[in-house]
């Protein structure tokens, strides 16, 4: 009986049904090509094949097996020259390594040193007056761009951006060759006009005589553009919010809004409307007891405030007309809250408390101080370009702004097929009078309309205890909500109860003891008033100056349910 392994007498065996995969080329267990035969016994085993299952193995043909031949020695050149391509490769990666590993070294030889001939540099910030000096500027390395000889540097220090070129030396430091985004340097040298056919920000560069170091940044992994990309999730950018306020669609925001807070007071102040600061720990509650902050305040409960209102109020006898730019908070943890676009724990709250004024007064009042507030922003041309970059189909609101009862928005919801969701049914249903109307049907008709709009005179069973019945309309309120375009409700107002008896009532119908609140009542003991307030959300108000599609853009570190840090 003949031997059939492959490895006895240098046989192996192949069969179209064998397998290169698992067969071992025995005539028990065959290969199925001769290439593979061939590779696993070598170019010379003597290779037999069976041309059907069951029949007899006789030696493989000369021209297929001169082709088997060929294909591996064909692949054997290939492999030969990938080893060899990359053993080359390999070689000149380490010999690059080399260079740059003696070019670092070198590096750390060369030592800058300001020349002392040249005029002293001044610090500056504004940098076009200063054109054709030589400056001294500290700032970020914003963006980064490395040449051969040259180092281009986008440096920014909360001011603006200034391109910097370093040339020649003092491109060729260790400090410069390892440098990276958001490194901290000072750079001296000459402010010059880009020429012409080349861009740079404000159209002025700086030509670098002289450089250090102020604080490195890292590279490789922990390197800033790896910790935030535009690809990074939402909990990954918020987690990392103090690096995302460098960015320059963050700074502009936080830039708009220190101008709008600065612009509000300016105009408050042009109407002789004063600032105050009252408490943020309080132990009284303005809406719902259901959206406040409780903590232990000395063994006694306490609140963070919703509102300053009751405060300002207070104020009013004293100061006039007052207002406060100051934190409110709320507790509402509801899925609506969590998902909805315009809700923060806490925000930025602009209240006002308007003495001896009517209720057509207090929303003109509202009216005027948002559009002189938005024109002192405009006024102010880096703070236009901020704004335009942010949102350029942006246009200042137009006055008189739109006003709408309640009742005929509940006209104009039916109207116009924006219906509700029925709370035991769950079905979608007309809004009837008496409703509370929804942010969401109320958004869809202030976006249907595209232009601010007052909605007005709300029913007193939806609003808070403290707010003005209609006179001769006892069922509804002087109150009202200012409407934005994409937004929403921005403001919120109303005028206040002025005499004693109605407040009390107040205070009953809605369960609250009023002993604790006794000096609010007195507001309307010792000379009562026609007066009135609202508190503006700025996050919202920015959200809709700024076109950005939720408040927590608007916000230096918002907070929301889940989210206290950083």
């Amino acid at each position: 009986m003949p031997d059939t392994t492959a490895d006895s007498v240098g046989k192996v065996y192949i069969d179209d049904q064998g397998s290169d995969e698992v067969g071992d080329g025995s005539a028990e267990r065959p290969f199925q090509t001769a290439f593979r035969a061939l590779t696993v016994a070598g170019i010379q085993a003597n290779v037999f094949a069976r041309k059907t299952p069951g029949g007899e193995y006789e030696p493989l043909g000369t021209s297929a097996l001169k082709k088997a031949k060929k294909t591996m020695e064909l692949n054997e050149r290939k492999a030969k020259k990938n080893e060899d391509q990359k053993a080359s490769k390999e070689k000149e990666e380490a010999e690059r390594l080399a260079r740059e590993a003696r070019r670092i070294e070198e590096s750390k030889k060369i030592v800058l040193e300001e020349d002392t001939s040249l005029p002293p540099a001044t610090k500056i910030q504004e940098l076009t007056k200063f054109r054709s000096k030589r400056v001294r500027v500290s700032g970020w390395v914003h963006r980064l761009r490395q040449q051969k000889e040259l180092t281009f540097i986008v440096l920014r220090d909360g001011t603006g951006f200034l391109q910097s070129i370093l040339a020649g030396k003092l491109s060729q430091t260790y400090d410069a060759l390892t440098l990276a985004t958001e490194a901290t340097v000072e750079i001296y040298g000459i402010i010059s006009e880009v020429p012409e056919g080349k861009t740079a920000p404000g159209g002025h560069e700086l030509i670098a005589d002289y450089w250090r170091l102020l604080g490195a940044s890292p590279q490789g992994d922990d390197a800033f553009s790896s910790k935030l990309n535009a690809e990074s999730e939402g909990s990954v950018v918020a987690d990392n919010r103090h690096l995302v306020l460098r960015g320059e669609v963050a700074a502009s925001i936080m830039h708009v809004r220190a101008g709008v807070l600065s612009a509000f007071r300016k105009v408050f102040e042009a109407h002789s409307v004063v600032e105050v600061t009252p408490p943020c720990m309080v132990q009284t509650q303005v809406e719902g007891g259901a959206t406040l902050f409780k903590f232990d305040y000395y063994g006694e409960p306490a609140f963070l405030t919703q509102s300053s209102q009751l405060y300002l109020e207070t104020c009013l006898p004293s100061l006039g007309d007052v207002y406060c730019i100051q934190e409110s908070f709320r507790a509402e943890n509801s899925d609506a809250y969590l998902t909805f676009c315009r809700h923060l724990s806490e925000y930025t709250h602009l209240e006002a408390e308007l003495a001896f004024i009517t209720f057509d007064d207090l929303m003109t009042h509202i009216e005027t101080v948002i559009c002189e507030a938005v024109d002192t922003v405009l006024e102010n041309p880096r703070l236009a370009a901020m704004l335009k970059q942010l949102h350029p189909k942006f246009q200042p609101p137009k006055r008189p702004f739109l006003r709408m009862s309640y009742r005929d928005a509940i006209k104009y919801l039916i109207e116009h097929d924006i219906k509700r969701k029925d709370d035991d049914t769950g079905e979608l249903v007309d809004h009837v009078v008496g409703d509370d109307i929804a942010e969401a049907a109320e958004r869809q008709m202030t976006d249907q309309l595209g232009v601010p709009m007052f909605l007005h005179g709300f029913p007193k069973h939806l609003k808070a205890f403290y707010m003005k019945k209609i006179p001769g309309d006892e069922e509804f309120t002087e109150s009202c909500d200012l409407l934005m375009p994409n937004v929403g409700e921005i403001v919120g107002g109303s005028m206040r109860i002025p005499g004693i008896d109605d407040l009390l009532d107040g205070y009953k119908r809605e369960g609250i003891d009023p002993a604790p609140y006794y000096w609010f009542t007195d507001q309307r003991k010792y000379g009562t008033c026609e007066h009135g307030g609202y508190g503006l959300g700025v996050e919202r108000l920015l959200a809709w100056l700024l076109n950005r599609y939720t408040v927590r853009e608007c916000s230096l570190y918002p907070r929301w349910p889940g989210r206290a840090t950083p």
